[in-house]
């Protein structure tokens, strides 16, 4: 199809999603290289989000995920993992066994990260079923963390409007404050005294867990920097605090890495990196760097152990997870990170892009830069008191303006208010200094006009 057809044809007949329908003009893009995008009309974009944190190792990979995938398919197109297997499934999770942490051994697929928390939740409740306590039905998340919008994973998410219209939640969450210090001081504004910050957010856990009766709580889920929010980070010692209550109270401990993990803070597994081992983990998205979909939940062998010894039969099953398909295209990932050292690319530059995004705070609409690894986001404000934007401002400003503003620098980017306004990067993790000077440098004129589009003044930007 052409350019017009194509939109016309979007227009008519595809569904957008987490979108208005019938947009006009949409990007449609169709090729890729490296760092870069292009669309229907040729035009080059820096992908600045990694296609929605997925594409960890750009797009110059196809000919060696293509050799990959013709070799499965030529020799077994498919097989499900419900009572028997394949090999790539088998090889895939004694991989990722040997990435995560010390007893983390169990691995189940999935074909996303919806259902990889999904999955997730079902071996928790078959766990305490073996053990003897069903009675544990209850779980503890985040405010405005996003955790999936399948109705179990729905029920975790703590972001109101993507809830209500779907009636009464799977799952009875209580939804706890999230790690934001950019606005979790005394007084709302940014934290003086970390310690102090998170001592306040696990006290918060602990009366949640007492007052919903530590019994029937089953599950802790907390992401290692929450997306929704802005790449909010977590005070030194939380996860270990979380560890501490899960426990004291019998509780499991999820980390929710489905865009922390695989690469993007430098880790497989990114909380490993707290000294502390996660009762369950979900992955998706770079798990294959997008070259294929799929998901997987890595559990710890004290989950499994009682399931097993019990002789029950795990009650969930998803006929793709597991694709051999996708199975290959994520072992030939985990070899290019291993060959192509993207895990120490990450490690190595996260300093210099934390320098780098620092330098936005000279915007006059930057109130906060934050983030680890190659995550991170900008929080706007509309003065030096770092004043929200009200909802009118915010949808001028981040469905209006930015929108058109960021298409034309030739940038993709995500502006978002899931909690406050922000604008959020995650670039591909194959990127290098040159690449992460020119986002930022993007970044730094879209923002100067932004700010003059908001009566903010203007600035020279950032060099």
């Amino acid at each position: 199809m052409t350019h017009d057809e194509l939109q016309q044809a979007a227009s008519e007949h595809l569904l957008l999603h987490f979108s208005k329908q019938g947009i006009d003009d949409l990007l449609v893009l169709e090729r890729g290289e490296g760092p870069y995008v292009f669309d229907t009309k040729g035009k080059q974009y820096i992908d600045a989000l990694s296609s929605l944190f997925c594409s960890q190792i750009g797009y110059s990979y196809g000919e060696e995920m293509a050799a990959a995938a013709a070799a499965q398919l030529t020799t077994l197109a498919f097989n499900t993992n419900w009572g028997t297997a394949h090999p790539a499934s088998i090889e895939l999770a004694a991989k990722l066994a040997a990435v995560a942490p010390p007893g983390m051994e169990r691995v189940f697929f999935t074909s996303g990260g919806s259902e990889s928390v999904e999955a997730a939740w079902k071996l928790a409740r078959e766990h305490y079923h073996a053990i003897g306590q069903p009675q544990r039905t209850k779980a503890i998340a985040r405010h405005i963390a996003y955790h999936g919008v399948t109705l179990g994973a729905l029920s975790f998410t703590g972001v109101e409007r993507f809830k209500v219209p779907f009636g009464q939640p799977a799952i009875d969450v209580t939804h706890v404050s999230n790690t934001n210090m950019f606005r979790g001081g005394p007084d709302g504004g940014p934290v003086t005294d970390q310690d102090a910050f998170c001592r306040q957010l696990l006290d918060e856990v602990e009366a949640a867990i007492v007052a919903a009766n530590p019994e029937e709580v089953a599950l802790i889920i907390a992401e290692p920097v929450q997306n929704a929010g802005g790449c909010l980070v977590a005070p030194a010692g939380y996860w270990k605090g979380l560890r501490a209550l899960a426990d004291k109270y019998g509780i499991l401990l999820m980390a929710d890495e489905v865009i922390a993990g695989c690469g993007r803070l430098g880790e497989w597994i990114a909380t490993g990196r707290e000294g502390i081992t996660p009762d369950l983990v979900s992955l998706a998205k770079g798990l294959t760097s997008a070259y294929a979909p799929m998901g997987a939940v890595v559990a710890a062998e004290s989950v499994i152990a009682p399931i097993v010894e019990s002789g029950a039969v795990f009650r969930h099953g998803i006929t793709f997870g597991g694709h051999p398909l996708a199975a290959a295209i994520a072992l030939k990932n985990m070899e290019i990170f291993e060959r192509d050292g993207i895990l120490a690319n990450v490690k190595d530059l996260t300093p210099y892009l934390a320098e780098r995004m620092a330098t936005l705070l000279d915007v006059p609409i930057v109130g906060d830069a934050r983030g680890d690894g190659f995550f991170w986001a900008v929080e706007f404000v509309k003065d030096d008191d770092n004043t929200r934007f009200d909802q009118a401002e915010r949808d001028d400003l981040l469905r209006g303006f930015l929108p058109g503003r960021l298409r034309e620098a030739g940038i993709i980017a995500r502006a978002d208010d899931r909690g406050d306004a922000v604008l959020q990067i995650a670039p591909p993790l194959i990127s290098d200094k040159a690449v992460l000077d020119d986002i930022v440098a993007r970044l730094s004129d879209v923002l100067t006009d932004a700010s003059a589009h908001m009566g903010l003044g203007t600035t020279a930007g950032v060099a």
